[in-house]
């Protein structure tokens, strides 16, 4: 360690990066708001530099600090490691991943993906959080997520982006919708029926829209909800139609509570890997992403 920087200054700089403010941090690291404050002061001192941008209460990295974060994160991880060696079995895979997940795969996919992982590393600490698309891009550009799982493509090229695996979205209805008997959705259904749908910015949402580009010139929005089981409810309760993942909805499906329509519509989707090139990856991350690929 540089003469002047401590462990507990590296320790506060990556938790005030990942949380977005000194309350949170101080929380995370048991300290008092005020020791964590004049932690990351004395930092700054040390180095001459500010590391954050002050956006009232939020800090956010300037682009110094993103630059020094993995480097910070590296030799955290080193220096935890050299203690954990003396307790761990040798070979055992110890820290904490921050996952960030757009709304099916977190909900569907994540959570035995993890559990099965726990089962193998149980020294490892996940914290999985529920976004959209658009949230999750968001997380890792902030540094305040280590991998993202979203269900449609990244276009920011500050991010690096990885095909994980496929999925099949599905028109569905209540079972005693007129459209149920038929069993097919044509494209003037498309604009008559009422639709309820994801957030604008959801990977759900966004391939939705553009399968019916070219089918429908409007569409009737009768609800937009965040969650899918709220989704469902609305549908089963006979409010519209809706476009849904297989995964989300095999369940009823299979038990009669909402039925599947067939169409025109290409509505297969790719579930990716997302990831900042300028995050640590640690060899724990490493371990998690080639799971998730042998997972897939």
């Amino acid at each position: 360690m540089h003469p002047g920087v401590s462990f507990r200054q590296l320790q506060v700089f990556v938790a005030v990066a990942r949380a977005g403010t000194v309350g949170a941090a101080a929380q995370q690291l048991n300290l008092s708001q005020s020791a964590t404050s004049q932690s990351l002061a004395d930092l700054e001192k040390h180095l001459g530099l500010s590391l954050f941008q002050r956006l009232g209460k939020r800090l956010q990295l300037n682009d110094l600090g993103r630059r020094l974060l993995p480097r910070a994160e590296q030799l955290l991880y080193d220096l935890e490691g050299f203690v954990e060696a003396a307790r761990e079995p040798e070979g055992e895979l110890q820290g904490s991943l921050t996952v960030a997940a757009s709304a099916t795969i977190g909900t569907y996919l994540v959570p035995s993906l993890v559990g099965r992982f726990g089962e193998r590393h149980p020294a490892v600490e996940f914290q999985v959080r529920l976004r959209n698309t658009g949230e999750v891009i968001t997380d890792l550009l902030r540094f305040e997520a280590d991998l993202g799982l979203i269900e449609g493509q990244c276009s920011d090229p500050r991010l690096k982006a990885e095909v994980w695996r496929h999925d099949e979205m599905l028109i569905v209805c209540a079972p005693d919708h007129p459209l149920a008997a038929r069993g097919r959705l044509e494209d003037d259904d498309l604009q008559r029926e009422p639709w309820i749908l994801r957030e604008p910015g959801s990977g759900s949402r966004a391939v939705f829209e553009a399968a019916t580009l070219h089918h429908a010139e409007r569409l009737r929005v009768r609800m937009e909800l965040n969650q899918h089981e709220a989704i469902k409810q609305a549908v089963r309760a006979g409010f519209g139609l809706s476009c849904l993942s297989r995964l989300s909805v095999a369940g009823e499906l299979e038990r009669g509570e909402l039925v599947a329509l067939d169409s025109d519509l290409h509505l297969d989707r790719t579930f990716f890997l997302v990831w900042h090139p300028e995050r640590y990856r640690s060899p724990l991350w490493q371990a998690f992403k080639v799971f998730l690929q042998e997972a897939a």
